[in-house]
């Protein structure tokens, strides 16, 4: 039987580690965030992930282990799963990091469960909110890497190896730029921040400004920027067409999007509703919804912790 209690959940992605304390009924709180390290080795990246739990629980007066029921982690991906060691794309420090196993030794009476960040934006969004009483249904990030995670018929998808959803890697221009994964044309190659901030860099934009973040770029656009317009309607388009695609493939309902760059509203919104409606031809997908994650910058922790909060939908029995 589960421990009674609130779940530590767990949130790393290629720009922030995220932590804090998710109770029974999905509440979110003590919510504590440190900024990705770039020039770390991999156990110094471990050591800022344990001093940012630490101080969450610390900040939650929770001490030991008997304040809480388990351990939910999302993580870029892919990963070996459910296994745990991870190889994130935007995390060059961690290849075949054995990230579950080093969490259970942290909490050794606790169960800890890990699966894809996307997949835990999914989930998030399936159990609390924007899918919620929805069967089928897409998540999806969109930050410094884009990825997806899919419920079908009411349970999450994880596949063959745990990595099903992943519409980061749809090809949407088979011509298109190099991807991080080896492929090319990829989703996220056009889709993700740093792709963005790049290809408009390369067209004058602040090009001799080497720090400048896709946020940089969203806020000109908002003021008007064309370079910026053009790059977020560039991205729109991508995401409208690999929506359509999935959408064709899996009869979705709903598809909630979230992440850093989901924060520049219609200025992405507008150009992947237009592209989703120019690519949906069959009148099966015509209904499909897309929407802001209602759970915003929480929905993967709150999906992490449901990894065992609602283990009947979302984790398979044994794994």
């Amino acid at each position: 039987m589960r421990r009674a209690g609130p779940v530590l959940a767990i949130d790393i992605g290629g720009t922030k580690f995220a932590a804090g304390l998710v109770e029974p009924g999905g509440r979110l709180a003590n919510v504590a965030t440190a900024q990705t390290p770039r020039e770390l080795d991999a156990e110094q990246l471990w050591r800022t992930l344990d001093a940012l739990l630490s101080r969450v629980l610390e900040e939650a007066r929770v001490h030991g282990e008997a304040g809480i029921a388990g351990v939910g982690c999302g993580c870029g991906g892919p990963m070996t799963w459910p296994e745990g060691k991870v190889s994130p794309l935007n995390i060059a420090a961690w290849r075949a990091f054995p990230l579950r196993e080093r969490l259970q030794r942290r909490f050794p009476d606790l169960p800890v469960r890990i699966h894809n960040d996307a997949i835990c934006v999914a989930v998030g969004e399936h159990w609390r909110g924007a899918g919620r009483g929805r069967s089928d249904m897409l998540g999806m990030v969109v930050s410094t890497g884009v990825g997806g995670g899919l419920v079908l018929d009411g349970r999450l998808v994880n596949g063959a190896t745990g990595n099903a959803g992943h519409i980061g890697h749809v090809v949407v221009d088979p011509d298109g730029p190099p991807c991080v994964c080896g492929g090319r044309g990829c989703l996220e190659a056009i889709a993700r921040g740093p792709a963005l901030a790049a290809w408009a860099q390369a067209r004058g934009w602040r090009a001799d400004q080497p720090e400048v973040t896709a946020k940089d770029l969203a806020d000109e656009a908002a003021q008007g920027h064309p370079l910026g317009i053009a790059a977020l309607r560039r991205a729109g388009n991508a995401l409208g067409i690999a929506i359509a695609s999935v959408t064709h493939m899996c009869d979705l309902q709903v598809v909630a999007v979230g992440g850093g760059l989901a924060q520049a509203g219609a200025l992405l919104f507008d150009p992947l509703e237009e592209a989703l409606r120019t690519h949906i031809g069959l009148d099966f997908a015509a209904d499909v919804q897309v929407v802001p994650t209602a759970l915003g910058q929480g929905a993967g922790l709150v999906g992490a912790a449901a990894l065992l909060l609602a283990e009947d939908r979302y984790w398979p029995q044994g794994a």
